[in-house]
């Protein structure tokens, strides 16, 4: 497989929409929004999540096979003064046949390399379900650290589940 990352624009909309509606229905614990929830969201919800401006509040990337859109993860930028040297990792989804390929790897790569090409921005931080071993081991090979673990951050149903929280440097912290 030839994969290629690149940022998504509001025409991909309706393959991200798709893609990661199958992500939330396989994996309802690996994320804090359901896939009815975001099912019921119009359209004009994803293309605005797709902001191409230069100075959007968030960014997402998508990894492609030919042109199938085969994983995401997107980038929230803070706003807030105080907070602006921060971004949060989101949304990461990679379809099941492109798993083992590194596309996961590329795509956190990929969104390492745009928050550090953001002017001020210091660290990504995440939040990962606690025993998702695959996940985490993703991010750990790709610098991230843990740095707590947020219980009960997830209910899903009568199960609760626990958030541990990651950071990675992307810029000098000096």
């Amino acid at each position: 497989m030839s994969t290629t990352v690149r940022r998504l624009a509001p025409p991909d909309a309706a393959a991200y929409r798709a893609l990661m509606l199958e992500g939330y229905e396989r994996h309802p614990d690996a994320f804090t929004s359901s896939a009815d929830e975001r099912a019921a969201l119009p359209m004009s919800w994803w293309e605005s999540r797709l902001d191409a401006s230069p100075r959007a509040g968030q960014v997402v990337l998508g990894a492609f096979d030919g042109d199938r859109l085969v994983g995401a993860t997107g980038l929230q930028f803070e706003p807030r003064g105080k907070a602006r040297h921060k971004a949060n990792l989101f949304g990461m989804y990679v379809a099941p046949a492109a798993r083992q390929g590194g596309v996961g790897r590329m795509l956190v790569q990929a969104a390492l390399a745009q928050a550090a090409s953001r002017e001020g921005v210091k660290v990504v931080q995440l939040t990962v379900t606690e025993g998702n071993a695959a996940a985490h081991a993703l991010y750990e090979h790709c610098g991230f650290v843990s740095f707590g673990v947020e219980p009960f951050a997830v209910a899903l149903g009568s199960t609760f589940l626990s958030k541990v929280h990651m950071w990675c440097p992307v810029g000098s912290l000096g």
